[in-house]
């Protein structure tokens, strides 16, 4: 197994290489290595090798892919503690908690899952009007682009499902945690046959630009924001590519009178505020009845409070810093925004700028107009609004009324009624109790503006796979 500083010098970039970019701690500032930046010359040569290797990974057997990629997974595993410290480094997210380590097991579990998940050949009729058989197929090169949230799980989301399914893979990891996706990929292909995984870190204008227009890809995936994702849409149109895009969120919560207040707190307070709020389904804005609304914003403060932030290398810590500078700098908007309105500041909100680190202390905004812009907009960061109501159909209602519609959750002690109000909301995924947790069975993806296609399971393996129908 390699040392952290061994899987470090492995994937940062030599002298003469060509451009690279810096690449500091979020927590610290301390520089951790030199990444490569590659262009649009190095992504055509890895579609190149993409498209000269998917022929004969495609015909291997179903069941040799699936050993090719429980391999991918030990090998993750056993990789697992110099990556969950690159990540946290470089990602900012502390090791314990469900963070770094919690993310590289995450790694390995959706890559065994992708592997262990059954594809039958479905039989369609079979009587006598005649016989038809579903196929999938491989669709060919699937280009992945994957965020800087949870890098290198998401990166596994998309290319497991891929790689099972015969398809070869040309990743674009996001520019600010090029290092960690680099690292894992790097593990991968010390397993997988050569050309079937393909990295090419370099910049979304450029890379990823070229990346979904390129004639040669048969898929893209990616992970981000909704106007990049309509970005994505656009340039891949003319070439009709085949697009799962799992987009920006804003998720609602929507908290019943008849709720333990007590009960419930550390639910909420994950819901929110795991990897510091960088989630994209997270819970990003919580409508409580007016009946526990001051015992929820009290039991939710005791929990936040109990939480340590810090350097994600002190075991300690269970939040971290903001990734990057402009992260940073939307949340503090959005928060100075609130206060600005009047609205009241339980705990947080009050950033020490001078110190080292993207740090922003866990916020929780009570007593907010329903339409302040910390509501209406993606805070992506430890800073919650707590919105009160008394007319449960004026909460839905304005659960539902932005355009966006990744997940949502409904809170009460009376599972039917929430199951009920839970058909009500405009939602790819609706919680009951919980908010933000992720099956690798469970098909996940948003409604509206946050995007179409589903990942994980059956759906997921079939999304990256051409439906072929043999009849006779």
């Amino acid at each position: 197994m390699s040392t952290y500083e061994q899987l470090l010098a492995q994937v940062v970039a030599t002298a003469g290489e060509g451009e690279t970019r810096e690449v500091f701690d979020p927590a610290t500032g301390d520089l951790i290595g030199i990444a490569p930046v590659q262009g649009v010359a190095e992504l055509e040569a890895a579609i190149d090798r993409a498209e000269a290797a998917q022929p004969a990974w495609a015909a291997l057997s179903d069941d040799e892919r699936i050993a090719y990629l429980n391999r991918a997974a030990d090998a993750i595993e056993a990789a697992a503690e110099p990556l969950a410290e690159l990540l946290s480094r470089e990602q900012g997210k502390p090791l314990n908690g469900p963070n770094a380590r919690f993310e590289v097991g995450g790694c390995v579990a959706w890559t065994r899952a992708a592997a262990g998940t059954p594809l039958p050949v479905e039989v369609l009729i079979d009587d006598e009007s005649g016989y038809a058989e579903m196929h999938y197929r491989p669709i060919g090169v699937v280009g992945a682009i994957s965020p800087w949230n949870w890098p290198m799980m998401i990166s596994i989301w998309q290319i497991a499902p891929s790689l099972r399914m015969g398809n070869t893979v040309v990743l674009k990891p996001a520019e600010t945690t090029t290092l960690s996706v680099l690292a894992l990929v790097k593990v991968m292909n010390e397993v997988l046959p050569e050309g079937v995984l393909n990295i090419v870190p370099g910049p979304g204008r450029t890379v990823g630009d070229a990346l979904t227009r390129s004639p040669r890809i048969g898929k893209i995936m990616f992970t981000g924001s909704t106007p990049t994702g309509k970005r994505i849409i656009e340039a891949s149109a003319p070439n009709v590519t085949r697009l799962t895009l799992e987009l920006g969120g804003n998720d609602a919560g929507i908290v019943l009178p008849d709720v333990d207040p007590k009960e419930i707190a550390e639910n909420l307070f994950w819901g929110a505020f795991i990897n510091t709020g960088q989630t994209c389904a997270a819970l990003k804005r919580l409508y409580v009845h007016d009946d526990v609304y001051d015992e929820v914003v009290e039991e939710l403060a005791k929990v936040a409070a109990n939480m340590p932030m810090g350097v994600g290398l002190e075991d300690q810590n269970v939040l971290g810093p903001l990734q990057n500078k402009a992260q940073f700098d939307i949340v503090d908007r959005l928060v100075e925004s609130a206060k600005s309105s009047g609205a009241r500041v339980v705990m947080g909100g009050d950033p020490d700028r001078d110190q080292p680190g993207y740090f922003y202390p866990t916020t929780l905004i009570a007593d907010i107009d329903a339409h302040q812009d910390l509501v209406l907009e993606e805070q992506f960061g430890p800073a919650l609004p707590i919105i009160r109501y008394s007319d449960v159909d004026e909460a839905v209602k304005l659960a539902n009324e932005l355009e966006v519609g990744l997940g949502a959750s409904v809170w009460s002690s009376d599972r039917d009624k929430a199951r009920e109000l839970a058909a009500r909301i405009q939602a790819g995924t609706v919680w009951i109790n919980s908010h933000g947790g992720l099956h690798p069975m469970v098909p996940f993806g948003g409604a509206k503006q946050s995007g179409y296609g589903r990942e994980f399971g059956t759906l997921g393996l079939k999304a990256v796979a051409e439906p072929q129908v043999v009849s006779g």
